[in-house]
């Protein structure tokens, strides 16, 4: 596990975009954290990484947004409306989460049992005691627990 400290948005993206630039076809990124710690921003980072100049906005409503002007394709996620787990079945999610993209789920732990077990877990906390855009970031291999 790695634990980085990051005091702006500009900081947390910056993480992600190192990360992004790091990955390799195929990859999995669990998001986890409260709402507002800044799921979106740190994907909008990742997609930088990538080399994907357009505006990523969090699919909230379409669950999965799809990008493919950067070096591979982009997979963003958001399953924070899942209703049931047959949605993300209607949308094909085997064929993201296994395919050759680069892919982060926003509140995974509401699909847990669907995250592959190779996926890198991100979990994003706050703690106002040390500002209000200091975020704690931990990389965890190994999937979902």
């Amino acid at each position: 596990m790695e634990v980085y400290e990051t005091y702006s948005a500009q900081e947390t993206a910056a993480l992600a975009q190192k990360i992004a630039q790091d990955a390799k076809p195929g990859s999995v990124y669990a998001l986890v954290g409260d709402l507002g710690v800044g799921k979106t921003v740190f994907t909008q980072g990742a997609a930088q990484g990538l080399g994907i100049k357009e505006p990523i906005c969090s699919p909230t409503f379409t669950i999965v947004q799809v990008y493919e002007s950067g070096r591979m394709p982009f997979y963003h996620f958001d399953v924070y409306r899942i209703g049931d787990i047959e949605e993300m079945e209607e949308i094909g999610y085997e064929d993201y989460f296994y395919g050759n993209g680069f892919t982060i789920v926003e509140w995974a732990d509401l699909i847990a049992d669907l995250m592959p077990p190779s996926c890198q877990k991100i979990t994003i906390e706050k703690d106002l005691e040390k500002g209000f855009a200091y975020r704690r970031i931990r990389v965890e291999n190994g999937g979902l627990p």
